[in-house]
């Protein structure tokens, strides 16, 4: 898979301009049918308005170079290519989620409040853009609701110290703890977690990186309400139509997975719902147009000249 990945980009990195000039063209012949769609998708990701970049910029593409976050760095670079070598711009790769003075490109940002200046971007989409192709049904999948991760931050322990002994709940750490040994449980693959009809998703230090799949799946997600979010524009989905979601202090999960255990249908639907929101992302096509887009609305948007042609 890396290594698929790294020869990738090695390709790209010695293609002629001419190359992605004609990638291009062809890719925007996509804008006659979905224009809308990518409009709507476009705006927001860059919710900025007018600024003038100056000579602060971070980069200009001529001389972006890797500096660590290797998956950050080829994934933007990816579509740099595009774009002409003395276009300058902003980045803040790793799981931050400040907002900066002046527009920036991000993975993720808070959902709430002025979230601006933080414009967002396909990164680290190796680790977060995976899809399950789920055969089970979810009628046949077990009455249980399944987590495994590393519990660091606080929110997470407060998970564990609620819901670790929970009947309902196969919760496991992949990461050791000396104060609560027991959490630590054997790797449990995507594949046996999907014998379950409930996926926890938690968020960590942004987004839940299993949302994605969890999603495309025939289980159902389990969450509290989002607080940040990523290319997936996670701020879109609605509690009840993609997801179940339940109180930060987790007091109402036994009512809501009794619910949708005693009414599969409503389940079944949220699945549905679940895979008319994800299809879009899975469409390579429509998300090369979409990375393209982005990028021509920020680099026009911060006073500079995009050819289009």
């Amino acid at each position: 898979m890396k290594l698929t990945y790294y020869l990738k980009h090695f390709i790209l990195a010695i293609l002629p301009k001419t190359f992605f000039t004609v990638k291009r063209q062809g890719v925007y012949r996509l804008l006659y049918s979905r224009s809308h769609y990518v409009e709507s998708r476009v705006s927001y990701y860059v919710k900025c308005h007018k600024w003038a970049i100056d000579n602060q910029a971070r980069s200009d593409i001529y001389n972006y170079t890797r500096k660590g976050y290797t998956s950050y760095y080829y994934d933007l670079k990816e579509f740099l290519y595009y774009f002409p070598k003395g276009l300058k711009f902003n980045y803040n790769f790793g799981d931050e989620t400040h907002i900066e003075p002046v527009p920036t490109l991000f993975k993720a940002r808070p959902i709430d409040g002025d979230n601006q200046n933080s414009v967002l971007f396909k990164l680290d989409k190796r680790r977060h853009f995976r899809f399950v192709d789920d055969k089970r049904n979810y009628t046949d999948k077990k009455d249980m609701a399944v987590f495994r991760g590393a519990v660091t931050q606080p929110h997470r322990i407060r998970f564990m110290q609620k819901m670790f002994e929970h009947p309902l709940v196969d919760a496991g750490q992949s990461n050791s703890c000396e104060e609560y040994p027991e959490w630590t449980k054997p790797f449990m693959s995507v594949d046996e977690q999907l014998n379950c009809k409930f996926l926890i998703c938690l968020e960590g230090n942004d987004v839940a990186s299993n949302l994605k799949w969890a999603m495309s799946s025939n289980s159902v997600v389990v969450t509290p309400k989002m607080k940040f979010e990523t290319w997936f524009m996670e701020g879109t989905l609605k509690a009840g139509v993609h997801y179940i979601e339940v109180k930060d202090d987790w007091s109402d999960f036994d009512d809501k997975i009794q619910y949708y255990l005693d009414n599969p249908d409503k389940a079944e639907q949220i699945i549905k719902n679940a895979h008319e929101y994800v299809a879009p992302f899975q469409d390579e096509k429509l998300e090369q147009l979409i990375c393209i887009k982005t990028l021509e609305r920020y680099f026009e948007l911060s006073g500079q000249h995009v050819d289009k042609n």
